[in-house]
């Protein structure tokens, strides 16, 4: 996106290059280490001078690099914050008043690479973000009458007319006026299919066009378009404190003290204060503090490469542990879109001559069954007949001359008050959507449409207890119960809440909650109160900024197969997290005692300690990336 100007003015003041300064002085601090240890090294060894001159490139790093470490360790503990780093800054001092700098300077290296490390993960695990970014025009090319001008970003209005050239990045929602092509929309919906673009087709910024100029009506300015929300619960994601950072500060709470028992026991018991430090110098918990955050910003670039929005990153732990699915119906376990089911015919006609006429008639219509009637005939192979005389006055239907032969696509009630003959034996109402079709005057059939349920949908269902440790299932919905529970079989599922509102529904959300951790999962802004409620949950699809907001996580493609993509993300993430974590400080456990045994000196020690940093950050990456099964859905 464009910078405004505050924003300009903001980044060439020298405040903002003093903070970008600070914010990467963990690097600087790292570098200086680095070239202080090699310094003292190559002085030392190399040309044999004596201890004070070989010591000096150390005691620069321990005043350069040591110093801002422990007045930022100060701080914490002025906060009452005994997190595990406190034992870095311990070791710092102890390894200055023993005499042992360099071993001080290691300490030193250790933080601040880890710090740098850190830093270098998010940022790299952030790089969807920033790649976006990076994809954005600063322009668009608005067009006014006959004459098209360069406009910024920010100047677009909701209606406004863009000209998209071949192989441009769109810089804004809307539907295509003009023109006829293909467009890559894979880097935000995941799918690698080039889309159909012509008349009336949507298009979405950050897409790129093909080969052919598009021109499109804007649905949203820029700053509100499907890229701008993508870009803001991205970086909501990056700076939400997740539990399972917690849990890392609450295991530090409990490693830092035993830690410091050891040191002390191993000083008081051999008599040696170098023992102290030797376990102080390995006990430093890097793995803890480094290894959760960069599993967490790992998981949620993985997400958002699949389509998947992590807005809460605390629902990544969270999801491993529901019990309760809930879902909404429509657009949710359904495609929300009406299909035709059942055609009822009355004497006297044919079905493919009834078919033939309706969708003839009805490829004038802009309404939803329309679209299930031309699938109908398609799926038929019937070829549509001519229309002419189309009108759709309100509350009338659907009327025209099809094949010289007077058709109408109206309601029972409208059917009633007509004078048609054979209205009779229009056949009493049933569970569903139904259209009364009426040729010449004669009623001649009924027409029922159900939602179909998503290919996906009962193999979703029945996997969530085997796989996914799930104990009830079940939907919430504002339909008629006899839809409900026809869909309820068709995908497997026996407990139903039918014809319930927006209150009833968090009503309910919030009771199941009260008993086990509930997923929830819909579509429509009567799901975004009982979203709210859940433990997690998830909104599939588009159709709602407000589900959106209200959502943990927003699956951006309309697919069952992402929620259980989602799931075996979170889960996966917990398990690298914790093997990270609980693994470092296992080995560093270990290490401890060789340490308090004297079997290890301080410089030896902190040596192994970035040898286990350095495994469980790399152990911690992995979250970044796809594992080979990704979902269990067939």
């Amino acid at each position: 996106m464009t910078i405004s100007a505050p924003e300009e003015q903001r980044r060439n003041s020298p405040w903002y290059s003093l903070r970008v300064l600070w914010q990467r002085r963990v690097s600087l601090i790292a570098l200086l280490s680095v070239i202080a240890i090699a310094l003292h090294l190559l002085i030392r060894f190399g040309l044999h001078a004596e201890a004070r001159v070989h010591q000096i490139p150390l005691l620069a790093t321990l005043i350069l690099g040591g110093l801002p470490q422990l007045v930022g360790l100060l701080r914490r503990l002025l906060k009452r914050e005994f997190g595990a780093d406190v034992l870095g800054g311990l070791s710092i001092v102890t390894s200055v008043l023993l005499g042992e700098y360099l071993a001080g300077s290691i300490i030193v290296l250790m933080l601040a690479g880890g710090e740098a490390l850190e830093s270098f993960a998010v940022r790299s695990a952030s790089s969807v973000l920033a790649a976006l970014a990076k994809r954005m025009p600063s322009i668009a090319h608005r067009k006014r009458d006959a004459e098209v001008v360069d406009v910024a970003l920010d100047e677009i209005a909701v209606g406004d007319t863009l000209v998209l050239h071949p192989h441009e990045i769109c810089p804004a929602d809307g539907v295509v006026l003009e023109g006829h092509g293909a467009m890559d929309e894979s880097y935000l919906t995941g799918e690698p299919f080039q889309i159909t673009k012509t008349a009336g087709s949507t298009v979405i910024s950050g897409a790129i066009n093909g080969e052919s100029m598009l021109t499109f009506r804007t649905t949203r300015r820029a700053a509100d378009s499907r890229y701008a929300r993508i870009m803001g619960v991205m970086r909501e994601s990056e700076t939400t404190r997740p539990s399972l950072r917690r849990l890392g500060d609450r295991l530090g709470a409990i490693y830092t003290p035993v830690a410091l028992l050891v040191a002390l026991l191993a000083w008081a018991i051999s008599g040696e204060p170098i023992r102290f430090l030797a376990v102080l110098v390995i006990a430093t918990p890097c793995p803890l503090l480094i290894a959760i955050p960069i599993a967490i910003i790992g998981s949620i670039s993985l997400c958002a490469r699949r389509a998947i929005i992590v807005k809460s990153p605390i629902v990544l732990e969270q999801i491993a542990e529901c019990r309760t699915a809930i879902f909404d119906k429509t657009g949710t376990l359904t495609y929300g879109a009406p299909k035709l089911t059942e055609q009822l015919i009355a004497p006297g006609f044919e079905r493919q001559e009834v078919l033939g006429l309706v969708a003839g008639l009805e490829r004038y219509s802009k309404h939803p069954l329309a679209r299930a009637i031309l699938a109908a005939a398609k799926e038929d192979g019937i070829a549509l007949p001519a229309a002419t005389e189309v009108s759709e006055p309100p509350g009338q239907g659907l009327r025209g001359r099809v094949s010289d032969r007077d058709v109408q696509v109206t309601s029972r009630g409208k059917l009633m008050t007509q004078n048609t003959l054979g209205a009779e034996l229009i056949p009493t109402i049933a569970a569903g959507l139904e259209a009364v079709v009426v040729i010449d005057q004669r009623y001649a059939a009924m027409l029922r449409f159900r939602d179909a349920p998503r290919v996906e949908s009962h193999s979703f269902v029945n996997h969530l207890g085997p796989k996914h440790q799930f104990t009830r299932l079940m939907i919430i919905s504002g339909d008629r119960e006899s839809e409900v529970r026809y869909l309820a079989g068709q995908v497997g599922i026996s407990e139903i809440h039918a014809q319930k509102s927006p209150e009833e529904k968090l009503a309910i959300v919030r009771a199941e909650t009260l008993k086990a951790k509930t997923l929830y999962v819909g579509d429509g802004i009567n799901d975004a109160p009982a979203m709210m409620a859940a433990t997690v949950g998830m909104a599939i699809g588009q159709n709602s900024d407000v589900t959106a907001q209200a959502a943990g996580v927003v699956v951006m493609d309309n697919s069952l197969k992402k929620v259980d993509e989602f799931m075996h993300i979170g889960r996966r993430m917990r398990v690298i997290a914790l093997q990270s974590a609980v693994g470092g400080m296992a080995l560093s456990v270990i290490g401890m005692g060789f340490a308090a045994a004297g079997h290890l000196s301080p410089v030896h020690g902190a040596i192994a300690q970035e040898v286990i940093d350095v495994l469980a950050v790399l152990n911690a990456l992995r979250a970044a990336f796809p594992p080979k099964v990704i979902h269990d859905l067939a």
